[in-house]
């Protein structure tokens, strides 16, 4: 039996394959910054996404991992509406809280469910073991708090991740930011979805 969540993706993949297919591949690609290659069986789109390289084909709309498997739904659903709502505009070069970006109050209580309270819980006394698992996801070293890094997310889209340890005076915390641009390449509901992605790889990448 079908459940009612892989029912929900696939009417929401099947909606961003049709938004996608009226676009300009071209256009598309240089709006969000990624590269677009042309042969005899089409166009092929290449998206680094969280560390990983996938493959968007035009005009028959599938996307794909560097080794030819099909992503999944989650995936696959970040990256077309990544695709279709990139507009060109540059990075803002500053940090904001979710709850900043349009809409994302809303959102806010899940987001940090889905972020920052797990992501706490994991590392929130040990920066060693935090720095480890974000090098091992490619972070880019910043200077907040007692350990930090950035996140190219997707080609236009930047996440911090920022650790402030535990004492005895304050509790520990994990703040996940945002370059203010955002907005430009993801509605708040998908960038809801990466945190909690961008989440999960960290742990993962910790207990490897």
């Amino acid at each position: 039996m079908t459940q009612p969540r892989e029912k929900g993706h696939q009417a929401a993949l099947n909606k961003a394959h049709q938004e996608l297919s009226k676009l300009d591949p071209y256009k598309a690609a240089f709006k969000a910054g990624c590269d677009l290659q042309s042969d005899e069986q089409g166009r092929q789109c290449s998206v680094r996404f969280l560390g990983q390289d996938y493959a968007v084909t035009f005009p028959k709309i599938t996307v794909r991992t560097a080794a030819g498997k099909e992503s999944d739904p989650a995936t696959r659903l970040i990256i077309l509406h990544y695709l279709i709502h990139a507009d060109g505009t540059p990075p803002a070069d500053h940090w904001i809280s979710f709850r900043e970006l349009p809409d994302g109050l809303v959102y806010y209580p899940a987001f940090q469910g889905r972020t920052s309270q797990r992501l706490t819980r994991e590392y929130g006394m040990d920066a060693r073991a935090f720095s480890a698992a974000a090098e091992a996801l490619g972070g880019e070293k910043l200077t907040f708090g007692d350990a930090s890094y950035m996140f190219r997310a997707l080609p236009r889209i930047r996440m911090a991740v920022i650790l402030y340890v535990g004492d005895e005076e304050f509790g520990p915390r994990v703040n996940v930011l945002f370059d203010a641009a955002a907005s430009h390449y993801l509605p708040i509901e998908d960038l809801a979805v990466l945190g909690g992605m961008l989440a999960s790889k960290l742990i993962e990448a910790g207990g490897q």
